[in-house]
This record gives C-alpha cells, sequence and structure tokens, in this order.
C-alpha cells in the first residue's frame, strides 16, 4: 500500500498502467490534466475578485452553442485544460462542453495516441453561491492510423475508456481517478502544490438511505423514478420500511463525490420536460467518466433501461438518463423500469407523489 504522502506523480509511475516506456504517454497526458487542474483550482478561487491576468467573471456571461449558460470561468478553465494537454505529444484531439466540434491538436505540436474528453468546469451555475465545482475529464484510445480525429472517432461507449476521473474544487481540491483497477483520491497540498494520496482504494456500500435527485421536475419524470422517490419518502412507513434522507446540490462532481465518500444514489432520470433529450447530462464527458468510477468503486450507472457504459454514442454531446451509485438501488431502479416496460408495476404503483399522495397536504 503506498505511503499516506504518495504524490499523484509518484502513483502513476508505480501503476502497470503507467509504468514504463509503454505506459509513459498516459502517464505525461494525466501528469497534464493534473497540472491544469491545479491551475483551475487556482483560478475559481479568485470568485468575484477576479484575476485581471485570466479575465474571469463569474456571472452569466451568454449561451453556448447547446442552450446552456456560460459564464467567463467556463472558458478560461476550457482555455486552461487546453493549453495544458495540446502541447505534449499524447493527444491527437479532444472534446469539450466548450467546444462544438472536436479540437484538433495542431502544428507544430506532436499528435498522440489518444483522445481527451472533458467538461471544464461542471455546477458552474453554483460559482456565485460558493457551491464546489470541478472538472471531469476521460481519456480514450485513438483509432489507429488517425492523425485528425473526426468526431465519429470519439463516438466510443465507455467500456472503452483508459482512464477517467475528476477535480473538484470545494474547501480543499481533490483529484479522483481510476485507471480501471480501483479508484483513488488525492488531495492537493497547498504548501507543496502537488496532489496526495488520501483516499486509496475508495469503495462504495452496496446498500444505502440517501439519494439525490431534482424533485421540481417530478411531473415529468417517468412512472418507475416516481414510484422510487415516492416509496423513499414514506420511509418506515411504506413499503420501504426504513427513513432515507434526500440531497440535491446541482453540481454532479460534487454529488458523485458524496457518494464516493459514503455511499448514496444520484439520479438525473429521462423524462419527458423536453421530448427530443434522452437525459440532461453529457454522455461522453460527464455520464461516461463518473460511470467508470463508481462501478470501479463497487456501485453501479445505468440509464434505467441498461448499463450506462454500454450506451453507444451518436454524437459527442449526446444527453443520457443517468443514474449511479450505491449497487442496491440503482439495481431497484433498473427492476421498477423493467417492471414498467412489461406492465407488472400496475399494481405496485398507483399514487404519483404529488397527486393522490402529496408532500403538501391541504387541510
Amino acid at each position: 500500500m503506498p505511503s499516506r504522502r504518495t504524490t499523484l506523480s509518484d502513483f502513476l509511475a508505480e501503476d502497470p498502467r503507467c509504468a514504463g516506456e509503454a505506459g509513459s504517454d498516459l502517464r505525461s497526458l494525466l501528469t497534464d490534466v493534473q497540472a491544469a487542474c491545479r491551475l483551475i483550482a487556482t483560478a475559481a478561487s479568485y470568485g468575484v475578485l477576479a484575476r485581471p491576468d485570466l479575465s474571469v467573471d463569474t456571472r452569466a456571461t451568454g449561451i453556448n452553442f447547446d442552450g446552456d449558460r456560460q459564464h467567463s470561468l467556463d472558458m478560461v478553465a476550457n482555455a486552461i485544460m487546453v493549453s495544458a494537454c495540446e502541447a505534449g505529444g499524447q493527444l491527437a484531439g479532444m472534446v469539450s462542453e466548450e467546444f462544438d466540434e472536436p479540437y484538433h491538436v495542431a502544428d507544430p505540436h506532436p499528435r498522440g495516441r489518444y483522445l481527451l474528453v472533458f467538461d471544464p468546469l461542471d455546477g458552474s451555475s453554483n460559482i456565485e453561491v460558493n457551491v464546489p465545482v470541478g472538472t471531469i475529464f476521460s481519456v480514450l484510445h485513438c483509432p489507429e492510423g488517425i492523425e485528425q480525429p473526426a468526431a465519429a472517432d470519439f463516438l466510443q461507449p465507455g467500456t472503452r475508456q483508459v482512464a477517467a476521473g475528476y477535480a473538484i474544487y470545494g474547501h480543499v481540491t481533490m483529484l479522483v481517478l481510476t485507471l480501471g483497477a480501483g479508484v483513488h483520491g488525492f488531495t492537493l497540498d497547498p504548501d507543496t502544490d502537488s496532489f496526495i494520496l488520501t483516499h486509496p482504494d475508495i469503495a462504495i456500500p452496496a446498500a444505502t438511505r440517501e439519494f439525490a435527485v431534482n424533485v421540481s421536475n417530478e411531473r415529468f419524470w417517468e412512472p418507475p423514478v416516481r414510484r422510487y422517490v415516492e416509496e423513499c419518502l414514506e420511509g418506515v412507513t411504506g413499503p420501504r420500511n426504513a427513513d432515507f434522507n434526500m440531497r440535491w446540490i446541482a453540481s454532479m462532481v460534487a454529488e458523485v463525490h458524496r457518494i464516493l465518500m459514503r455511499g448514496g444514489l444520484f439520479m438525473y432520470p429521462r423524462d419527458l420536460k423536453d421530448p427530443k433529450r434522452q437525459g440532461r447530462l453529457r454522455l461522453l464527458y460527464e455520464a461516461n467518466p463518473m460511470a467508470m468510477l463508481v462501478e470501479q468503486a463497487g456501485g453501479a450507472a445505468s440509464t434505467g433501461r441498461q448499463r450506462l457504459m454500454e450506451v453507444v454514442p451518436s454524437s459527442i454531446h449526446q444527453r443520457v438518463a443517468v443514474i449511479l451509485g450505491s449497487r442496491e438501488e440503482v439495481e431497484r431502479l433498473d427492476r421498477y423500469h423493467a417492471e414498467h416496460v412489461d406492465g407488472t408495476d400496475n399494481m405496485l404503483f398507483k399514487t404519483p407523489l404529488f397527486q393522490i399522495r402529496s408532500l403538501f397536504r391541504t387541510a
């Protein structure tokens, strides 16, 4: 077991997937990613003081190509990640939430055999209220013989991820990483500016009594999700015979971090608010990296209809339903979806949360 003062760089050098000549490219790429995360943490820490050299404005400054509100810190974080990673020679291209199309590594930078997909600043709508935000990333292999990857070259299911992780910028900065053999957390030491291994071999408990969902969308949910949430809220008087806690931070990084630290369930399920969308979260650079982390920590990740990491992407910014966390709860939601599809839930679920039985009772 590595010692408490093992740095992330030490960890990568010792891991068999990154060790030696064969793993040098992946090791170098992840070293560049951690450097970018340190810089993004610094930029985010200024808040409304806004470092003049970065021109950071924490207020929403516009709408991006996909209709989401955009802060200047989103663009700063995006520029930091690109600048830190494109010159190393390990990448052929990148996909980011802030780019409409794939970003090609340009001359004179050498091109490598990996692809990087990332959300530079997840949860940026919470910047003004000082809720933790973060960076989510995933590494894929670039197809053989491709020097200028097109969008189709990024459309790989999550099962083909080489590595995945996130950095969370809260009262401390942490980087949580998987290389496909467990999940490990590293805390940024401000004295040495190094990520130190503090949470080796993270494991998610199979059972939980805590869930996170945006209840304001209840009227758009499908029946299996409404059934699950109502049963949880009925507590010891309902079919689950247990009281549950409900959380909602509206920052995926913060939600998943809580689950990795103590268990729980997070979901942003499919709903009917926008029938053209299969979900809210992006498959390539939000859902898949988090699904890999959760599965490697012993949890499960699903759309409700299939294993999340087996979804074959159809576009680089595809959105998908996400249900992830403690295995027993994800499996229960999968079962509820299956029962709904085959019609066997008709006698089990009769009272939607805000209709016959309501949180807001009248006298």
